[in-house]
């Protein structure tokens, strides 16, 4: 049963979640080694605004929490179903020097560590997933996420994620992750864990 919090993203909730991501992602390490540190929560938000805005509801799904002042969480999952993802991701890329800025390299370099490790098959990849700073450790992380593992189970495919965040490994592995890869990312970068969840019935 979904929780009564979570509904799914709109394209009124595009800035919304932009906001929500880019507060929790300002000071994540992933964010610090690919995202230039001048200008970096604008650089981020604008990164996730795309992320959500040309790939995730358009070509994925998207879950949000409201609170009293808007959106404060959001998930973003691509699926097998996600027609046009591919032109996007593209697009995206197109975009990133602009948005790394003198970190492109480093960019450039942790998707290439990554890519090895990640699914050729179908799957459900769990892109991106925040919820406030001010709201974290109430249950609502859990509450964000189930909804894309009930659609994944439902579908009968694994899902999939990536973190650079060492808290993370714990509260992923209670949903039904295991991890299937630690990579230390090149030039410095952090470690980041990559993990599989199998379909459950």
């Amino acid at each position: 049963m979904i929780d009564d919090r979570i509904r799914p993203g709109e394209p009124g909730d595009l800035d919304g979640a932009a906001d929500v991501l880019a507060a929790a992602f300002a000071d994540y390490a992933w964010t610090r080694h690919t995202v230039a540190a001048d200008d970096h929560v604008r650089r981020v938000r604008d990164l996730q605004r795309l992320f959500v805005g040309r790939i995730g509801l358009p070509h994925g799904r998207v879950w949000v929490a409201d609170g009293l002042e808007g959106v404060v969480a959001a998930a973003v999952w691509t699926t097998p179903e996600s027609s046009g993802a591919e032109a996007a991701f593209a697009e995206l890329a197109e975009s990133m020097p602009a948005l790394a800025g003198d970190r492109t390299a480093a960019a450039i370099s942790a998707e290439q560590a990554l890519a090895p490790h990640r699914p050729a098959g179908p799957v459900w990849f769990l892109a991106t997933v925040e919820v406030h700073p001010a709201l974290q450790g109430k249950g609502l992380g859990r509450a964000i996420v189930e909804p894309g593992l009930m659609a994944a189970d439902a579908a009968g495919v694994p899902a999939f994620l990536e973190t650079s965040e060492p808290a993370n490994v714990p509260f992923y592995r209670k949903l039904g992750f295991e991890v299937t890869a630690e990579v230390e990312l090149p030039d410095g970068g952090p470690r980041t864990w990559a993990f599989r969840r199998e379909p459950r019935r």
